[in-house]
């Protein structure tokens, strides 16, 4: 095989690059499942560059190669995902964040929707995933308060019920989705509630998607077993500066540097 000189900035520049752990140093396989729109981007980015996961997976409908290093496809069947052929996995994300459209690549993936939490959950457990992380956006202020801090539906109580080690539920904030409407009369009931938006605590506006990557990605490194949920106050406030001490108060964990 010919080999080719290398210049010394080339080599400068290997030498400074921090080397990724052994894969018998990583920690498993990563499967995602809805790597979509600015959170679900940006939540892939940050996992499979930390490097703690032998391999990182992403649910896709055709065929694709990612721009990310070290992330493969998982192709899902167009059946029901209770008949989908078992894969190996160790942690799974699953997070709901509608695709962006002209973006090529996320045309190509997966999207999960609400309804298909119970029988991916399902699915996930008997790829042998143990650790599952939900990232869930909500309207800001349109969540009840009692289910802020707990499961807050019969599918979420089905998913706990799988028996994964561990569960880590993230209910962040988001702004209200556009929508169309048929006739003025709508347009101007919303324009009506959307006056409420003014009344929503600071503490439930929605923050930048690398704040929550990066208190989903603590969580993952820090949460002992059990069933965990943030609330969106509780995201807000992680990302108002001292994520690790949040994290740790919320986990019941030790304090670690994000």
């Amino acid at each position: 095989m010919a080999s080719y000189p290398v210049s010394p900035l080339q080599a400068l520049q290997a030498a400074s690059r921090a080397a990724p752990p052994a894969a018998s140093d990583a920690f498993g396989t990563l499967l995602f499942a809805g790597a979509t729109g600015a959170l679900g981007a940006e939540l892939l980015r940050r996992l499979a560059g930390s490097h703690r996961h032998a391999h990182t997976r992403v649910l896709a409908r055709e065929p694709m190669r990612d721009g990310l290093r070290g992330v493969e496809t998982c192709l899902s069947p167009a059946g029901p995902i209770d008949e989908w052929p078992v894969t190996s996995a160790h942690t799974a994300i699953v997070a709901f964040d509608p695709p962006r459209l002209y973006h090529d690549r996320e045309r190509a993936l997966w999207v999960p929707e609400p309804a298909d939490l119970p029988a991916l959950a399902r699915w996930l457990r008997a790829c042998g995933v143990q650790t599952l992380a939900i990232v869930q956006p909500h309207d800001q202020g349109k969540l009840p308060e009692a289910l802020k801090r707990g499961l807050a539906s019969l599918d979420e109580q089905a998913v706990v019920a799988c028996g994964f080690e561990r569960v880590i539920l993230v209910r962040s904030a988001r702004k209200p989705v556009n929508a169309t409407f048929a006739n003025p009369l709508e347009r101007l009931a919303a324009w009506m509630l959307s006056v409420v938006r003014f009344m929503v605590p600071t503490s439930e506006q929605p923050v930048r998607a690398s704040k929550v990557a990066e208190l989903v990605d603590l969580a993952l490194r820090i949460a002992p077993p059990g069933v965990h949920v943030a609330a969106p106050e509780l995201v807000w406030q992680a990302a108002q500066g001292d994520m690790p001490g949040v994290a740790a108060r919320w986990l019941h964990a030790p304090h670690v540097d994000s």
